[in-house]
């Protein structure tokens, strides 16, 4: 029986019906407006899903901190031990477009580290869930299976899931130095790495500092209980106290098999483009 058993179902409930929330909206014909500072986009459905998912964490878990999207107040992190992370939408600009590549995240950091994680992609009913150290889990439709990441080794054999809307020139050039020519593209940074948890790809490289600890405690958990790595790109774990919310070093995700190949490479790259000193 895991140790964060209680949490790990709790986590579930709430990520299936906050996705429940966000299809309501999804169904209708929802504004779209631009967070302040060119943020990006928010709807109602991140802001209606975002109250749900932290009004039912408070309840459950009243002695644990929450830091989320949709309120960035870094402080709960600073003053619990535990705290969860949550990104009520995480690919607004898939969601938008309506694409369905997009996912509910809820993390749990325990002593300023990921412990727990649960994606959920509402559209087509597939729910990622880990603890670090324990065997994770994706349901969908057809049934349960354990989630494993590949064993490929050789960079230029690598599947590279890429953004769908945020491709930049620094991966073309993590591309280009390890010799990749299988990429797939998707939305929200825990679907990506909920293919990489499936060994559907191989590696994911995010070489900019426009994302936050909140798109990734969930995600990391998910990978790491499948075998995987999700670290900065000069291959230091990220933390979750509180001291940053911004990933200015941005992120790599990838099998155990190849990371040692990769990480040089895109730490070269991320240092050319001033993400690394």
């Amino acid at each position: 029986m895991s140790a964060l058993a209680q949490e790990l179902e709790v986590a579930r409930r709430i990520a299936r019906q906050a996705g429940d929330i966000l299809l309501q909206v999804y169904a209708t014909d929802f504004s779209v407006t631009d967070k302040a500072g060119g943020a990006g986009p928010v709807t109602v459905a991140d802001e209606r899903a975002n109250a749900f998912i932290v009004g039912e964490l408070r309840k459950a878990f009243p002695s644990d901190g929450v830091v989320a999207e949709e309120k960035e107040d870094v402080s709960d992190a600073k003053r619990f031990s535990r705290c969860w992370f949550v990104d009520p939408l995480d690919g607004t600009q898939e969601f938008v477009n309506r694409n369905g590549e997009f996912a509910i995240h809820i993390g749990l950091a325990v002593e300023g580290r990921a412990a727990l994680g649960v994606v959920y992609r509402a559209v087509g009913d597939v729910l990622y869930s880990g603890v670090v150290g324990e065997q994770g889990y994706v349901e969908d439709p057809q049934g349960r299976r354990a989630l494993r990441v590949s064993d490929v080794a050789d960079p230029a054999q690598l599947r590279l899931v890429v953004s769908r809307s945020h491709r930049s020139k620094t991966t073309d050039a993590v591309v280009q130095r390890l010799g990749i020519t299988k990429e797939r593209e998707s939305g929200s940074v825990g679907l990506k790495c909920g293919l990489l948890a499936e060994a559907h790809c191989d590696l994911y490289v995010h070489v900019s500092d426009k994302s936050y600890r909140w798109d990734n405690c969930a995600p990391e958990a998910v990978i790491r209980s499948a075998g995987g790595v999700l670290t900065d790109l000069a291959g230091d774990a990220y933390l979750y106290d509180g001291s940053e919310l911004q990933n200015r070093r941005g992120l790599l995700a990838c099998n155990a098999a190849a990371f040692d190949k990769v990480l040089p490479v895109a730490a070269q790259v991320a240092r050319e483009a001033g993400l690394l000193k």
